[in-house]
């Protein structure tokens, strides 16, 4: 028998009547589920050993941020996400509300895309000790507190050293993660099913730092060599650990990946003229 679980982003109006509508509709399909309540307001540190493990899929109930929070757990496991939207439209939640049970059946008549998507893993090293991991959906960023002050990074490609940078923070983001704040910080928007990964500078000391995009074979290593104010490790927005001195940070792409499901190009691009107001001119 299949178990599901479904993730309740309490915080968002409708979403627990929602999850009982989910549950009914899954058991006359045979399908077991599980409730999880999950407040989308505040910091997931405490949730990021949930255990995902059991369950054939994970339907989500909010936006973006529950598809991150799931997608963290379950890409390990490949899990795959069914992300139905209860806000704006969104990159990642990409089942709308009204939509979710005629997705959610093609999906389990086997009739629905499912895209595959990389992620960023880290790993904080300090004194020869690893003393924290986590794997990001959408970026990994390291940076002063308050987020305007100055912070000396030293970074490095495959042992390739790409120089010092003076500067507000780093964003290393996956493709996905690529039209959220590294997009806000001058980054490229990349096609979510490339394998790879974007250093976006913050703010930096000097014009001459742009962004790079890395291939997936490879590991970007950053050092924090001085600040005069607190550094910060922070995984999608919702994963923070405090950083040190001399603290060596690790990224790369991991082998597995997030499994979204109803996630195509169409909804991408439609995303991008919804968000970032694409359009052509009258000559286009």
């Amino acid at each position: 028998m299949k178990k599901c679980l479904v993730v309740v982003n309490s915080f968002k109006d409708g979403a627990e009547s929602l999850a009982q509508e989910v549950s009914g509709f899954l058991s006359q399909r045979n399908i077991s589920t599980s409730l999880f309540l999950y407040d989308g307001s505040r910091d997931c540190s405490s949730l990021a050993g949930t255990d995902f493990s059991g369950y054939s899929f994970v339907v989500t109930l909010g936006g973006d941020g529950t598809v991150l929070f799931a997608c963290r757990g379950c890409a390990p496991l490949g899990i795959p996400v069914f992300p139905v939207n209860l806000g704006e439209f969104g990159f990642l939640a990409a089942v709308q509300k009204s939509l979710w049970k005629q997705e959610l059946e093609s999906y389990l008549d086997g009739n629905c895309f499912v895209s595959e998507r990389s992620l960023v893993q880290c790993e904080v090293v300090r004194s020869g000790k690893t003393v924290f991991e986590c794997c990001g959906m959408n970026d990994c960023v390291i940076s002063s507190c308050p987020s305007s002050r100055l912070v000396n990074l030293k970074v490095a490609y495959n042992h390739a050293l790409l120089g010092p940078f003076k500067t507000n923070g780093i964003i290393i983001s996956t493709p996905t993660g690529s039209t959220a704040y590294s997009a806000a910080a001058g980054g490229p928007i990349v096609e979510p099913s490339q394998p790879a990964l974007v250093m976006t500078p913050v703010s930096s000391f000097s014009l001459s730092a742009r962004p790079i995009v890395f291939g997936k074979k490879g590991e970007i290593v950053i050092t924090v060599t001085g600040s005069r104010t607190d550094v910060s490790l922070v995984c999608d927005g919702q994963l923070e650990f405090p950083l040190k001195k001399e603290d060596v940070l690790i990224l790369g792409i991991p082998q597995f990946r997030a499994r979204l499901i109803c996630s195509t190009q169409e909804t991408f691009f439609a995303a991008l003229q919804s968000k970032l107001n694409w359009s052509g001119g009258p000559r286009a």
